[in-house]
């Protein structure tokens, strides 16, 4: 016998010994076990463990039940004993492809370094193209539709058009309302000669819109490039330009609707034309309307010759918003900078601009209608030009609330039967996933300390979008409490009951709007019922986090009245939806700038603030 035979036999053993054993199985009535289905699986161990920590009169919910780990008994068993060995690594796609979890794919091993003819990808993804297009002399390639409408979109494009001559290349429609894109442009068009690169409507409508550009077009000599409606209305998500069009002769890129609408995107631009030679770029646009845009230029133009760099309405009408502005144009010789319409926030953000035209010899820089909280330190004290300088932009929340979807916070009064109200958009964005067993969970890292263990546990790379969104997890997860509040992240349903039983007791009930009918529509609201006789009480909370296994962050929520109502079809009144809605009684806690208070136009402590339980979210209450 080996160590997992025996060890699943020992497994075995100990849940026939139970007291709670049904050795009948599946068909799980009322959530008990019955004979069709192995007693052993991480279902079977969910149900025991629910009879056995939650009182007997609380109902087990079939949506709770159904993000049990869907691995059988001996892959449970087996990735337990790789799990504590640290060994799970070495079987990250079985690993992947049992339990169900959140990976990326690993792309194809695709090259067309030999395709020497004019090319037309439509409806293309998930492929790696390395070589492709080098050397080549004129002719255009074209991607349409690519990666349109993917869950996980990943693509990679190693040494594209590197070293060509008057090669186009266009980008139409790429990645388009993807879920999770992790885009990697690296050595794009170095080395190129004329020719031109275009990217329209990249990552337009994405979720979670991840873009890396690394020595992109450098070295080129007249080759432009053009992003328009780059991460239009995107949610979060990162993009990265490094060290693009360094080194580039008369090479002009152009940014028009550059994140515009988007939803809190982050942009870094590291040697962004770093010694560049008669460049002329311009940002049209860029993160106009956006909300919370954060950019950073690194070493922008540094030691550039001649380049003409222009913001147009730059981070205009957008809500807040951060940017960093390090060592721009620094060293740099007869560089003219200008900033039209920078930065005319409704709500006052905050800039960095550190270094900035410093040692410029013959250029200048100019600021014409610029509005925001500034921090100017080590800029060039002749040639800077300021025009229109506002410090004191609007910070009236209504003005915003364009940003909070509508319907999203409401006020309790909205929950009396025969309200018409607006809907949010109560789907779940997240790519499908379930709980790990618990016996996996205790043997795998989670913390900031072993990051890199993590990374390696679930096959990511440093640097790429799926340690962004490992890390990301991880830190919030460790985020010191809230005054007032107890948390705790799970990847188990047992640490979730747990967690919920430990503040509330054992007699508790969970709750989640039924279905996803009437989202984004007018609904009816009917028949309202207070849990707990609509009293303020106390709730656990739990949200789903971005994270390769199913990773919920829970807290407690203290002063709160939660109530059930069906949702009606406005016309035939019919019952579409049973919805489950939590109204936060003491705000006084909150940001001032939060989303509520910009759609509500209100502040902290000022107001209840109530809002919908969506897809997949769920919240633990004291049972009536």
């Amino acid at each position: 016998m080996n160590n997992i035979e025996a060890t699943l036999f020992l497994c075995f053993f100990c849940i026939f010994s139970s007291s709670n054993v049904h050795f009948a199985g599946a068909k799980q009535t009322a959530g008990n076990i019955t004979s069709s289905e192995n007693p052993f699986t991480p279902k079977a161990s969910l149900i025991r463990y629910w009879n056995n920590h939650i009182n007997g009169d609380s109902p087990k919910p079939s949506f709770f039940l159904s993000k049990a780990s869907p691995l059988t008994a001996v892959d449970s068993t087996r990735f337990a004993s790789l799990a504590s060995n640290h060994a799970l690594n070495t079987h990250h796609s079985d690993f992947c492809s049992a339990a169900k979890l959140f990976c990326f794919p690993e792309l194809a091993a695709h090259s067309l370094e030999k395709h020497g003819d004019d090319v037309n990808f439509a409806a293309y993804s998930g492929k790696n193209f390395t070589n492709y297009g080098s050397d080549r002399l004129s002719g255009a390639d074209s991607f349409k539709n690519y990666s349109g409408g993917d869950n996980i979109a990943v693509d990679s494009f190693r040494r594209y058009s590197r070293n060509s001559a008057g090669h186009d290349d266009g980008f139409t429609n790429y990645a388009g309302e993807v879920n999770v894109a992790d885009q990697s442009f690296t050595t794009y068009a170095t080395g190129t000669t004329g020719g031109s690169g275009e990217f329209t409507n990249y990552n337009t409508d994405a979720n979670e819109p991840n873009g890396r550009f690394t020595s992109y077009s450098d070295k080129a000599n007249g080759r432009s490039q053009t992003f328009t409606t780059y991460s239009e209305n995107g949610n979060t998500g990162d993009q990265s330009f490094t060290s693009y069009s360094k080194n580039g002769n008369g090479a002009p890129n152009e940014f028009s609707g550059y994140g515009t609408g988007s939803n809190v995107v982050n942009t870094g631009f590291t040697k962004y034309g770093e010694s560049a030679n008669g460049a002329n770029d311009s940002f049209t646009s860029y993160g106009e309307n956006g909300n919370v845009p954060v950019n950073e230029f690194k070493g922008y133009g540094d030691g550039g010759n001649g380049a003409v760099y222009g913001f147009k309405n730059y981070r205009d009408q957008s809500n807040i918003g951060v940017d960093s502005f390090s060592s721009y144009a620094k060293n740099s010789n007869n560089e003219k900078v200008n900033f039209v319409n920078y930065g005319k926030s409704f709500n006052l953000g905050s800039d960095n601009f550190t270094g900035y035209g410093q040692d410029n010899v013959g250029g200048n820089v100019s600021f014409k209608t610029y509005g925001q909280g500034q921090s100017f330190k080590v800029y060039t004290k002749d040639g800077v030009v300021f025009a229109h300088y506002s410090n004191n932009v609007s910070s009236n929340g209504k003005t915003v609330n364009k940003w909070v979807e509508e319907g999203k916070f409401f006020r309790e009064a909205m929950l009396k039967e025969g309200t018409l109200m607006q809907m949010p958009d109560i789907k779940d964005k997240m790519p499908k996933r379930t709980f790990l067993p618990r016996n996996i969970v205790k043997n795998l890292p989670f913390s900031r300390s072993a990051i890199g263990e993590i990374w390696r546990v679930f096959g990511a790379g440093e640097n790429s979008s799926m340690a962004g969104i490992i890390s990301s997890a991880v830190s919030e997860c460790e985020r010191p409490a809230s005054h007032g509040e107890t948390k705790r992240c799970v990847g188990s349903a047992e640490d979730m009951i747990d967690f919920a039983t430990s503040v509330l007791g054992r007699g508790v009930v969970v709750r989640t709007t039924e279905n996803v009918v009437g989202s984004k529509k007018k609904v009816v609201i009917g028949k309202v019922n207070g849990i707990n006789g609509g009293d303020v009480t106390r709730a656990v909370s739990c949200h789903q986090s971005l994270y390769p296994y199913l990773l919920y962050y829970c807290h407690s929520v203290p002063r709160v009245r939660v109530y059930e109502t069906d949702l009606l079809d406005p016309k035939s009144l019919e019952k579409i939806n049973h919805g489950v809605a939590i109204c936060h009684i003491d705000t006084s806690a909150w940001s001032p700038s939060h989303g509520a208070f910009l759609a509500l136009g209100s502040g902290p402590g000022q107001i209840e603030v109530c809002h919908w339980i969506f897809e997949n979210d769920m919240t633990w209450n004291i049972i009536d």
